[in-house]
This record gives structure tokens, C-alpha cells and sequence, in this order.
């Protein structure tokens, strides 16, 4: 376990350094399972093995971008649908509060998470998750995360890309409970694919994303998410050509270090940023959205400023910026993920969250662009329109915090976050 200045933790349960398994599931269970009660206050956020990147992994392997939060104090889960009364101060996001947050509904009692229950109805065609590693409770995790939110049964299916079942690594597990569990809060009427890779190694993860490709083109088109990443190497380039299947958009996490990653530089991928929800701390109505400083932006290292950014050349000079979009990722501001496998409900964040969140809602919105490049070349032309995206104009990101958000398009949340269907 590692301990960090800003009261965050490493968990050493990762595919490289692994703990005993019955060790790693107690240490989760507490995080994640234990019943709570209390006023609540921060809290520290752990973040997995599986979250962070070595030396030798550079160019060879991808990590998640997966953090969560263990309150300060205990509190009881509020069982929403058991009739209980609301828990004022617990304001973390619902499938409901999400819809109501990114106008995927209408917005009512200030989408505090505790009231409100109108949930996306939206979702068609196909959405591949990309991931490493297996989840063996994947879809009854899903089919308790929906029952306990109201939303209807998910039309999911799980794929081995490599024809076998890989193995078992808990940080990865939780990654895919997040994944799949946000795509179906945002596009609930959607095909899930969750194809599994053998690994984390970029060839395994790489022919996980042929066979997603594949999927979701005969499915008549729709999304690939990857909510890994890798910090930038020279060799990146060679891999952009995955990213090419017609009437797929593919979608990647930027990362929760600050610097700039892949696959989430490609210009053949949607970069998803990351941002914190404000609410009142009182009645907790959604005020707005900041930045979340750990969120990765900035200019590409390696890779060329695409002809859809032309309009922010200004800004980002020659190479790819990102992010192209963002949603919540903060910790501190987390979704509820269900996970069995050590306990149940936790607290997640991360950009791991935006990534899954912003192919669902692109998803809903049914637009259904024939590649990456014509779904940005319709957000950058739509970026200033009113109504179709929330400009996040304050806060700071990036590496030592150097980028500052401000009016229009910036490095911390690129156009902003969504709202509503259009221009997306």
C-alpha cells in the first residue's frame, strides 16, 4: 500500500505485484461493503494497483484509471427504492442524478440523487467495453446495479477476445463493473458487449478492440469505450489505425495523472476528460461542474492536430489536444458502482467514469456518425451552440496543475460536457 500527500492510497492488487487474494478481498470488502453511518465528510480515495503505470510497462502495457473513494465516516446506504427516508449530505451520483445532470431528462429537484428517479430511456444499437482480464459476476453485478435503480434489464452478452476465459485481476474487475454499469445508466436500451482481453498487454488489448470493432459494426453501428491508457511513447502512432472501423466511435479515458495518454491522443479517438460536481451543501442541488485537477490534458506528444481541431490551432498549436469532452471523474463527486465480488455498493471515480458515460450518451442521442473523426468534426462545429454543451470555465488541471479552464475550448475539459442530444 502506498500513501500520497493528498490522502490517496495504492492498493498493490494488480496483475504485476499481487497480493494474496484472500487479503485483497477483505481490504475490498471493507472499502467497498461495509454498512456506514455518520456525517459525512471526504473520505480518502484508494486508488488499485491496476491504476497505476511502472517504468517497464511503457509502450507494453495499459493501466486503469479507476479511483475510490472510502468515506471519512460510516453511513448507511440509502436504499432509494425501499421507501426509507432520503439521506441529505450522501449526494453521490445515480443513474438518475447523471440523466438529470447531462439533461438526458428533464431536470427536477435539483438533481440531488436522493429525490430524483427519471432515468435515461434512451440507447440503440451496440456499445463494446474494452477491457483487461475477467469479471465472473459482471452481469448479475449489472442486474443488481438496475434493479436497485429502476432501470430495465440490460441486453448484455460478455466475449473472451481470445477465445478463452483470462484470468482473474481485482482491479480490473471493478474497472469493468464501472464500465458496463455507465454505459447502461446513459444508453439503458443499448447493446453491451464486454469483451475481456487476455490481458493488459497491448497485443491482448488490441484484439480485444478488432473483436469489439466487429461487434458493433454488424450490430449496425454504434460505440467502442476504452477506460485504460498508457502515457505517450514514441511507437503510438502504428496503433491509430484501430480506430478505424466504419460507423464506429471510439471512446478513451484521458487518464487520472494529469499528463497526456493513449489511446485517448489518437485522432481516431473521443478523449474523455474528467470534472467534479458542485452541489449545494445543504439541499444538494447540482450547482455546476469544475474542473477535477487530476484529470489528463494537454497537447499530444507524438500525434498531429487533426483537421476538426483546426479551430483551436490557437490553442493547441500542431499536435492533437485533449480532451474532446468531459463528465464527472472526481472521486469526491463519484457514481455508485455495484460489485459483488467484494461487497457491494462502492464509491468509484476516475475519467474511467467519463469514458463509459460519453459513449452512452452519444449513444442516446442517435446520431450514429459514421467514424470518430465525423462525430468530433460535429462537436467542434457545434461546440458554441447553446444548449449543447456546459462550459466548464474555472478551476485548473494537468501536469503540476499548469492548465487553467477558462471560456471556450480548453485542455482540462476541452469543449465541456454534454447537454442534451444535439451537437453530439
Amino acid at each position: 500500500m502506498q500513501n500520497s500527500s493528498n490522502s490517496q492510497r495504492a492498493f498493490t492488487f494488480g496483475s504485476t505485484r499481487r497480493i494474496a487474494a484472500v487479503a485483497v478481498a477483505a481490504a475490498l470488502f471493507f472499502l467497498c461493503g461495509s454498512a456506514f453511518a455518520g456525517t459525512m465528510q471526504r473520505g480518502q480515495v484508494v486508488i488499485p494497483e491496476s491504476s497505476l503505470q511502472h517504468p517497464e510497462d511503457l509502450g507494453e502495457r495499459a493501466h486503469t484509471n479507476v479511483r475510490l473513494l472510502v468515506p471519512a465516516e460510516e453511513f448507511t446506504w440509502p436504499q432509494y427504492r425501499a421507501g426509507l427516508p432520503p439521506y441529505i449530505g450522501y449526494f453521490y451520483e445515480t443513474p438518475a442524478s447523471l440523466a438529470c445532470i447531462y439533461k438526458l431528462v428533464t431536470q427536477t429537484n435539483g438533481c440531488n440523487p436522493n429525490y430524483v428517479t427519471a432515468n435515461s430511456n434512451g440507447g440503440s444499437k451496440a456499445i463494446a467495453v474494452v477491457d483487461a482480464y475477467d469479471a465472473p459476476n459482471a452481469a448479475g453485478d449489472l442486474a443488481a446495479f438496475s434493479s436497485q435503480f429502476g432501470l430495465p434489464a440490460a441486453n448484455f452478452q460478455k466475449v473472451y477476445a481470445s477465445g478463452s476465459v483470462p484470468p482473474y485481476d481485482a482491479g480490473w474487475e471493478l474497472e469493468e463493473s464501472l464500465d458496463i454499469q455507465m454505459v447502461h445508466a446513459m444508453a439503458p436500451k443499448a447493446k453491451i458487449y464486454l469483451v475481456e482481453a487476455a490481458s493488459n498487454s497491448f497485443a491482448d488489448l488490441f484484439k480485444a478492440i478488432q473483436v469489439a470493432s466487429g461487434l458493433v459494426a454488424a450490430a449496425g453501428g454504434g460505440e467502442v469505450t476504452m477506460s485504460w491508457s498508457s502515457y505517450e511513447w514514441p511507437g503510438e502512432t502504428s496503433y491509430d489505425s484501430y480506430f478505424t472501423t466504419t460507423n464506429v466511435v471510439y471512446f478513451a479515458s484521458t487518464g487520472d495523472w494529469g499528463f497526456t495518454g493513449y489511446p485517448s491522443v489518437s485522432p481516431n479517438v473521443v478523449a474523455a476528460g474528467g470534472t467534479s460536481v458542485s452541489r449545494n451543501a445543504t439541499t444538494g442541488a447540482f450547482q455546476t461542474e469544475g474542473t477535477w485537477d487530476a484529470g489528463g490534458g494537454g497537447p499530444s506528444l507524438y500525434e498531429s492536430r487533426p483537421a476538426y481541431q483546426s479551430a483551436i490551432s490557437g490553442v493547441v498549436g500542431a499536435h492533437r489536444g485533449v480532451p474532446d469532452m468531459a463528465a464527472v471523474a472526481n472521486p469526491d463527486t463519484g457514481v455508485w458502482v455495484y460489485d459483488s465480488h467484494f461487497g457491494g455498493w462502492c464509491i468509484l471515480g476516475g475519467t474511467s467514469v467519463s469514458s463509459p458515460l460519453l459513449a452512452g450518451i452519444v449513444n442516446s442521442a442517435g446520431h450514429f456518425a459514421a467514424s470518430t473523426s465525423a462525430e468530433l468534426t460535429t462537436v467542434y462545429a457545434n461546440m458554441a451552440a447553446a444548449g449543447n454543451f456546459r462550459d466548464v470555465a474555472f478551476g485548473f488541471c494537468g501536469p503540476w496543475c499548469g492548465y487553467m479552464a477558462g471560456s471556450g475550448w480548453d485542455f482540462c475539459t476541452g469543449v465541456g460536457s454534454p447537454t442534451g442530444m444535439n451537437g453530439k
